[in-house]
């Protein structure tokens, strides 16, 4: 008869125990016989009986156990098969693991992937939160950023050497060899500048502005935040309130929390006004530990230093050929660019805000209404949304109404 795995080894169990219960019961009878051959007249037909009942019951388990027998053919293969089940059982999940592990092809390109992280940064319209441990690559990448991004590039850069950032207006390198104080100078009169531009686009609107849009890079951001008094201002004033006024800024910190980058208590700011740049083990450890996805953990392990995370998207950009000395001047026009303006490049907030245009033409759109009516604002600030409007109607999509907490958009042809 041919058994089930699970039933020959509870046929076995039930045969090894028939079989021990058979020759213990023999035992145990005679040695009830021997012990009634000793005992007073009065206690032997108890004894007897006793001795009688424990050979029956051994006499039972011997024929149940030569009854499993018969099933069961030959003991020694049965035991055999027996232990192979049990090796398989102990040993599958491990090899299911190792063929899981296996089949985790790094070469696949994940379903979002971005190539062109300039184009990213520009279409979100954010600041820049670049976050890498040291040989990363985070002053490359900043460089190759600056280079393509366009408007005035200023770095605040306290080890820069002398062939560092080459392309750009030495004058606008600002605290060379340590020197915080000038850092902190600068930072105070952007600070200023930034109320400057508030009071001209105030009066004469975004055209009393034009070509004021400045890149302030920030290397090496903690450390400015200890030795800068106006660092902590300057990070705070203009995530919140430069992109209006294209005043974006790049600041780099060896950790993506808002601490590192002076905004203790308030990483709202940090996640709303900032696309984080996450290179190495810090983008694999966001793949990890907040995506939950070790495919994607592998993927970039696998690429190196042209694999990163840019938010919760992967990106592959290879910068190993790229230097300071090819750079020449940006390739693009920053972001005013004529492919921004489409309205086939606006991002999916950028989107909803234009079908909602098109669908109510001379209307005005409010921040609070957009919040109310659409799921993926409802926990927006209404200063980005605001910002959002400011930004579409500078690309010539649409137009904004009033200003101020009243700003409104409302989309035109």
């Amino acid at each position: 008869m041919e058994l089930h795995p699970s039933q020959l080894h509870q046929h076995l169990q039930m045969y090894t125990r028939a079989k021990l219960s058979s020759w213990c019961g023999l035992a145990l009878g005679c040695g009830l016989l021997f012990l009634g051959a000793t005992q007073k007249p009065q206690s032997k037909p108890w004894i007897l009986v006793a001795s009688v009942g424990t050979l029956e019951v051994g006499r039972r388990h011997r024929q149940t156990a030569k009854l499993l027998l018969e099933s069961l053919g030959d003991i020694d293969r049965a035991s055999k098969l027996n232990f192979q089940a049990w090796a398989r059982a102990k040993t599958q999940p491990t090899a299911e693991l190792a063929l899981t592990v296996g089949a985790i092809d790094v070469n696949c390109q994940p379903e979002n992937l971005i190539t062109d992280p300039v184009e990213y940064i520009q279409k979100k319209q954010k600041h820049v939160a670049l976050v890498g441990g040291t040989g990363d690559g985070k002053s490359t990448f900043t460089q190759y950023l600056s280079s393509k991004i366009g408007g005035r590039v200023v770095v605040y850069d306290s080890d820069a050497k002398p062939d560092d950032w080459a392309w750009i207006d030495q004058a606008d390198v600002i605290g060379r060899k340590g020197n915080f104080k000038a850092i902190d100078t600068a930072m105070g009169n952007d600070l200023k500048t930034l109320e400057e531009l508030v009071q001209l686009r105030g009066e004469g609107g975004d055209n009393a502005i034009a070509d004021r849009e400045r890149f302030l890079i920030a290397e090496e951001f903690p450390i400015l935040v200890d030795e800068c008094d106006n660092a902590t201002s300057w990070i705070k004033r203009h995530a919140k309130r430069g992109r209006r006024y294209k005043q974006f800024i790049c600041a780099l910190a060896q950790n993506d929390t808002a601490e590192n980058f002076g905004l203790q208590g308030d990483k709202d700011t940090l996640y709303s006004c900032f696309v984080l740049v996450r290179l190495g083990q810090f983008g694999r450890d966001h793949a990890r530990t907040k995506l939950k996805d070790p495919q994607l953990e592998q993927w970039l392990k696998a690429g190196g230093k042209k694999r990163f995370m840019v938010d919760d998207c992967p990106c592959e950009l290879d910068l190993s050929n790229w230097g300071t000395g090819a750079t020449g001047q940006p390739e693009t026009s920053g972001l005013d660019c004529e492919e921004v303006q489409s309205t086939q490049d606006l991002n999916e907030y950028e989107q909803i805000i234009v079908t909602w245009g098109q669908e109510h033409p001379g209307e005005i759109l409010k921040a609070a209404m957009l919040q109310r009516n659409s799921q993926p604002f409802k926990k927006d600030d209404p200063e980005n949304i605001r910002i959002i409007f400011a930004s579409l109607a500078d690309r010539g999509v649409g137009e904004v109404v009033d200003s101020g907490d009243r700003l409104g958009w409302r989309w035109q042809k």
